[in-house]
């Protein structure tokens, strides 16, 4: 018996698992909150069911839980949600004061001005956008068959159909594009076939690029988007074996 300190979906895929659920001993635990024996013991389950192929379970975080097996074969994957918290949201934004002078003094007399300047960074458009780049900071990339795009990086064209990958999650601003962990700075030439590249739902070829660039130049910038795995080139060949492996 334990809790989970993020929240829980458990999907059943084969065969049976009973799932006894109690109250949280310990409400709303953080990540480094794992259930302790000093937490409490359990009361009585409030759920007792046995999941079947097809059925899926929702745990909150917090709520202790068992699961046992009958004796046949059982599968079942979970997959875990993490949370963000307003303790999460206050780090982040006091993380940003660091570039307030006044938040380096030593604590002398009144707070309430720095409070102040906190309580505007807590807005909740400025959480959510500092959540987006976040994830978009720490997302790791999806780039399926990229040894056969970069093999096939040898015969683009300027009719060679493109796209932006599906899996990517990007936010431009300006001149720097940043997915996937990654910060790519463009010179001032290229703003608009970034902009056209990023906001371009759909295939489109490196002829239909807008701006001044030459061809060599639109070539140059989408073998460099297809390397960094933001492109995708659209009849690039099938995965092969070493492909797969990656």
């Amino acid at each position: 018996m334990h809790h989970d300190t993020h929240d829980v979906f458990s999907l059943q895929v084969s065969g049976e698992k009973r799932w006894l659920v109690y109250e949280p001993a310990l409400e709303l635990p953080l990540k480094d909150q794992r259930y302790k024996a000093q937490h409490g013991g359990p009361g009585e389950p409030v759920h007792d069911v046995t999941l079947k192929p097809g059925d899926a379970l929702y745990l909150p975080r917090g709520w202790l839980h068992e699961a046992t097996t009958s004796s046949t074969d059982s599968l079942h994957i979970t997959v875990g949600v993490n949370v963000y918290t307003w303790l999460d949201a206050f780090r982040a934004a006091l993380d940003e004061c660091a570039d307030d002078v006044e938040f380096r003094h030593s604590p002398q007399g009144e707070a309430d001005e720095l409070v102040e300047r906190l309580q505007a960074r807590l807005d909740p458009d400025q959480v959510a956008l500092r959540q987006r780049r976040r994830l978009v900071k720490t997302r790791r990339p999806i780039l399926d068959g990229q040894l056969g795009q970069l093999r096939t990086l040898d015969g683009l064209t300027l009719e060679t159909p493109l796209e932006r990958r599906q899996t990517v999650l990007f936010d431009l601003d300006g001149l720097t594009l940043a997915f996937e962990g990654k910060e790519l700075s463009f010179p001032a030439s290229v703003e608009e076939p970034i902009a056209f590249a990023a906001a371009t739902v759909g295939r489109f070829t490196p002829s239909q690029l807008p701006g001044d660039l030459d061809d060599e130049s639109r070539l140059a910038l989408v073998r460099r988007l297809v390397r960094e795995g933001f492109l995708r080139i659209s009849e690039a060949a099938p995965r092969s074996g070493a492909d797969a492996e990656q």
